[in-house]
């Protein structure tokens, strides 16, 4: 099972996936400021108790962002991780080459558009890997 990447398809994904680190790194930092998510979650708490209101909301929506962020940020990681490996730009389900235009748009993707649709539709099958 090989993949059809080239080297130069697999630096242009990882400069995408460094770049995209750094940008999320950055929205992180600024949306946690000086306190990270433990404090803004305690604030959140502190809020609720005393009948915060839209300042509530507001920290409770940045604090969602903040969370996807670090998911998408732990996602990218894994990907830069498993550049190297025969198997990346492979689908993690069917086995089949995740095409470029996908892993260009979203490089740290472990799956092909009909893999993925099918996982949204309820229709997936067990990972081959």
């Amino acid at each position: 099972m090989s993949t059809a990447l080239t080297i130069s398809q697999r630096a242009e994904l990882g400069a995408l996936l460094i770049a995209r680190m750094a940008t999320l790194e950055e929205e992180i930092a600024a949306q946690e400021g000086e306190g990270g998510r433990v404090a803004a979650a305690a604030e959140l708490l502190d809020d609720s108790r005393d009948g915060g209101g839209q300042g509530e909301a507001e920290r409770a929506v940045a604090l969602q962002r903040a969370s996807q962020a670090h998911g998408e940020l732990e996602r990218v990681r894994d990907a830069l991780a498993r550049l190297e490996n025969p198997g990346f730009g492979l689908c993690s389900t069917c086995g089949e080459p995740i095409g470029m235009a996908r892993l260009q748009a979203k490089p740290w993707t472990r799956h092909c558009v009909a893999c993925e649709r099918d996982m949204e539709l309820g229709q997936s099958t067990p990972p081959r890997l």
